[in-house]
């Protein structure tokens, strides 16, 4: 069947203050969910923008540092691991979401969110579905949270070797799920989702190679010897 092509985007809102959400994280295992939300300057156009999933590396990595310079008030929204465990990740999304939105320098007139559904918060605003693929401000966004996280599973990769972080940024990967199964879950895991559960059941938490069980105390023990 042939892949159907959604239309371009007519918005209702036609002002400068338009701004673009999404977020990236839902489905990974380990790590927070990242939004970002973002207001472009129509004196200052980007090209090349669209679904961050659908450029190449390098290509995101330029467009990330040009909207940073160019565009009129960008933001990064989150919740944390243990936010999501709270609340779950719908919830933990749509929260992030509005911390995103609440951060832009520039208040938002009129807001797009990529989706099916926007959070309940005070400014106008409606879904998009593949909005990351119809509407430049939404694909802006799309670029700055999935780089930002993408960046932080490779710093999580540094401090947690052996489940290849970096590759599959944190994703149930066959990778990712043995890994689990022989290195126990870290800190930064999500309890919430399943196979997490699972491991931390049957296998436990991440033990650092080589480290004693001394060394895992937070504080150093000589600070409790007379």
């Amino acid at each position: 069947m042939a892949k159907v092509e959604l239309p371009p985007f007519e918005c209702r809102y036609q002002g400068r203050l338009l701004a673009g959400v999404d977020e990236v994280g839902r489905g990974p295992l380990i790590g927070a969910v990242v939004t970002a939300a973002v207001i472009l300057d129509p004196d200052k156009p980007i090209a090349g923008l669209a679904d961050s999933k659908k450029l190449t590396e390098k290509k995101r990595l330029a467009l990330y540092d040009e909207i940073i310079e160019k565009a009129a008030a960008w933001s990064l929204g989150r919740c944390e691991a243990a936010e999501i465990d709270r609340l779950n990740i719908y919830q933990a999304t749509m929260l992030a979401m509005e911390r995103a939105v609440a951060g832009l320098a520039i208040p938002p007139e009129y807001v797009l969110v990529d989706g099916n559904r926007c959070p309940k918060w005070h400014w106008p605003s409606e879904p998009v579905i593949k909005g990351d693929s119809r509407v430049a401000e939404i694909s802006a966004a799309s670029i700055l949270a999935k780089v930002t996280r993408d960046r932080e599973m490779e710093e999580l990769e540094e401090r947690y070797p052996g489940y290849e972080l970096g590759k599959h940024k944190g994703y149930p990967t066959p990778v990712h799920l043995e890994a689990l199964r022989r290195l126990g879950a870290t800190p930064e895991h999500r309890r919430s989702f399943r196979p997490v559960q699972e491991v931390i059941d049957t296998v436990g938490l991440y033990k650092a190679p080589g480290r004693t069980p001394a060394e895992e105390l937070i504080f150093p023990t000589d600070l409790f010897e007379n």
